[in-house]
């Protein structure tokens, strides 16, 4: 026997032994190195905090109970209100009341402003759905600008609505897979820093032909607390040559910096900012209504149950949310539950803290979208949409949300077929919308907006009519 016959032999024993060392060890091993659960779309990433909750439970037999917050209605303050329907072309609008009073006074008298925080997953990603809402708002009651955009996204390639470009040097830590971050996780869930100070970091945005977004509206850096008096940005505006130098003092737990006016474009460098943990810029023109995108790949809606309430706050004090819209479901669907109850016993939590996070906001939830997976080789809806639409159904009317089905306006069971199929709205995943898909769901997604709005202004002008009946005469 030859030499090279001899080494392969010896290069099938040696697998076939480990082949049966691994079978024999496998009982023996960590039983996460063998999950049972698979999610059902190799495209859907799963944040830490879902698979936290995932940990050890049996879904396929989960009994875990939402808490019918109608039987104890007559606890709750007077300040938010809880009905039976949610939904906003039903009893719901009045949820959304003081988000549908900025708008009134925006529509009758041409004053104020309203934002918006808009969370969600991959649906969203790259601003689709959520830049078609912007616009539609922008259009019917004012309002320049794309809102607030993170420094370093994953999505920044795909994004239309504003060109984002970064420096591959800055360091990234997000809530959906790091539980103790560097620094408090900002607004988006994201924390962005420099590793040293011997390098320079940049960012570079250029406003896109988007309508409304033609330019960087009063663009404002946001950043965290910092001891460092050392660093200081560098920036430039459109092709000027010439770059602007401001200071950056980290004083408070929120900081902001205004960079300009007006401008088409803008590219900042960052010198000794080592440590400074750093959040984003916000563009708007000050007026109308502003709608910012903060969805990530892989979001469920837990993780916002991290957020720094103080930090939060002061977000809050700078950007004065009046509505919290919360998207989600292909990420809790991928899990293959029968029961999406201890779900929305999470996502209540989520939403309370959310409310001490933005108190003056109210909160709006869109159901998951229908999707559709093969069942005994035949293409069916997802049993699991139902079931969690009708749990989100019920968490958005126990904490006094407003409710859009996304599910419902898509044309129900069986839609996310005819949507790939026939309409060409959807990808062949039969869980994520296409460019044109997206377009119209912001679109439905803003005309039940617009029917909560009607319903509130036929309200609200009734009781204005009740009020002058019992004014009393001289």
């Amino acid at each position: 026997m030859n030499s090279n016959q001899s080494y392969f032999n010896k290069v099938i024993l040696l697998i076939i032994l480990s082949i049966l060392t691994f079978g024999l060890l496998k009982g023996i091993l960590p039983q996460r190195l063998f999950p049972d659960q698979k999610p059902s779309s190799d495209n859907i990433l799963i944040d830490s905090l879902l698979l936290t909750a995932l940990d050890g439970k049996d879904l396929k037999n989960d009994s875990t109970k939402l808490k019918d917050s109608l039987s104890v209605v007559k606890q709750q303050t007077d300040t938010v209100k809880y009905v039976d329907d949610p939904t906003l072309d039903g009893k719901g609008y009045v949820n959304l009341s003081r988000f549908y009073e900025k708008l009134y006074q925006l529509e009758t008298s041409n004053k104020g402003k309203a934002r918006i925080a808009y969370f969600g997953d991959s649906m969203n990603d790259g601003d689709f759905i959520v830049q078609d809402v912007r616009v539609a708002l922008q259009d019917r009651f004012g309002g320049q600008g794309v809102g607030f955009v993170s420094m370093t996204s994953l999505s920044a390639q795909s994004r239309y609505s504003v060109i984002h470009k970064y420096s591959s040097n800055w360091t990234t830590q997000s809530y959906l897979r790091i539980k103790k971050p560097f620094k408090s996780f900002g607004i988006d869930g994201q924390v962005t820093f420099a590793a040293d100070n011997t390098q320079t970091y940049s960012l570079y945005y250029r406003a896109s032909g988007i309508k409304h977004s033609g330019s960087l509206n009063n663009p404002t850096l946001f950043y965290g607390q910092s001891l460092d008096t050392l660093a200081y940005i560098k920036v430039k505006l459109n092709k000027d040559s010439t770059q602007i130098t401001k200071k950056l003092d980290g004083a408070n737990i929120l900081n902001a910096v205004n960079l300009a006016g007006n401008t088409r474009s803008l590219d900042i460098y960052f010198h000794k900012t080592k440590g400074i943990p750093f959040y984003g810029v916000n563009f708007d023109d000050g007026q109308g209504v502003h709608v910012d995108n903060f969805s990530m790949r892989g979001n469920s809606g837990l993780p916002i149950s991290v957020l720094n309430t103080g930090l939060m706050n002061a977000f809050d004090r700078y950007l004065n949310y009046d509505l919290i819209v919360l998207e989600y479901g292909a990420n809790i669907l991928a899990v293959g539950s029968k029961s999406y109850d201890w779900y929305g016993q999470k996502m209540q939590s989520v939403i309370e803290h959310i409310k001490q996070c933005f108190p003056n906001a109210d909160i709006l939830i869109v159901s998951t979208a229908d999707r559709a997976v093969k069942i005994n080789g035949e293409l069916k809806s997802d049993p699991g949409v139902k079931l969690l639409m009708n749990v989100q159904k019920k968490f958005a009317r126990n904490t006094g949300s407003g409710f859009i089905s996304l599910y419902a306006l898509m044309g129900g069971e069986g839609s996310m077929i005819k949507w790939v199929d026939n309409d060409k709205l959807a990808n062949k995943d039969y869980t994520h919308f296409n460019a044109r898909g997206s377009k119209k769901v912001g679109e439905l997604i803003y005309k039940e907006i617009e029917k909560g709005y009607i319903r509130y202004k036929a309200a609200h002008s009734l009781n204005n009519v009740n009020d002058a009946k019992d004014v009393p005469k001289n």
